[in-house]
């Protein structure tokens, strides 16, 4: 296999693991209420990183579950990278501190450039963007809010800093089991030239083996949230 990267995904809220559908967090679904065995199970099913988002943290604007994510750190032996309100470099160092090896700037990126040129410079590669798009604009604050910046804007000003990697989420296809936006995820890994790792919309083992096809135009993984849930998706039995 190639080194495309697969990303479980686990959202927590109230310490339980869940999916929202589209980042509504009315219409959210509670799968577990471990998400440390949870962490476990993916990883022996073969994910490479777990992607943990402090929904909590999102509505918050600052880490929540900073406790539960450490003690998820300890338990695998895989990378984990969080996101959900890290708005200052004091809530990076804590998050690297506790073993997180990667940390997603989302509404920061946008709301507060000097921050995370700040970031970007401290950290390096340890510092990933989370784009949300919705029809090619970038939404925030836990897409509660839209913006009026395209997503390959705001990706091109960060590379100039040394951004390095970008999740790009469809929130379209978020949650809805109806399969990637490929299209756009591989137009801004070859416009922006940074690796892009997929999110949203991962509906089966064959969406992944699609993605998979462009690792080398820069499309270096995808995060798996619903279709692992419901068993839509096996990484065991992928190729």
């Amino acid at each position: 296999m190639s080194g495309f990267k697969y990303l479980p995904a686990i959202d927590i809220i109230d310490g339980k693991c869940v999916r929202l559908i589209q980042g509504d967090y009315e219409q959210k679904t509670i799968y577990s209420d471990d998400p440390i065995s949870t962490a476990q199970k993916w990883q022996d099913q073969g994910g490479h990183i777990i992607h943990l988002v402090d929904l909590d943290g999102a509505k918050a604007k600052h880490p929540v579950n900073t406790e539960l994510i450490k003690n998820i750190c300890k338990s695998i032996k895989i990378p984990c990278e969080v996101g959900g309100g890290i708005r200052t470099i004091e809530a990076i160092k804590e998050l690297l501190d506790i073993g997180v090896s990667r940390v997603i700037l989302g509404t920061a990126a946008i709301k507060d450039p000097e921050f995370t040129i700040k970031a970007l410079t401290m950290f390096k590669e340890q510092i990933v963007l989370g784009v949300d798009a919705k029809n090619g604009k970038v939404a925030i604050e836990g897409w509660i809010e839209s913006s009026k910046l395209n997503a390959i804007d705001i990706v091109k000003q960060y590379t100039l800093y040394g951004l390095k990697r970008v999740i790009y989420t469809d929130i379209n296809k978020d949650g809805m089991l109806q399969g990637p936006n490929i299209e756009s995820t591989l137009k801004l890994a070859i416009d922006s030239g940074v690796k892009i790792i997929a999110s949203g919309g991962i509906s089966s083992n064959d969406d992944i083996l699609n993605l998979r096809k462009f690792y080398k135009e820069g499309i270096e993984g995808c995060i798996i949230g619903k279709a692992l849930y419901t068993n839509k998706v096996d990484l065991m039995s992928l190729p």
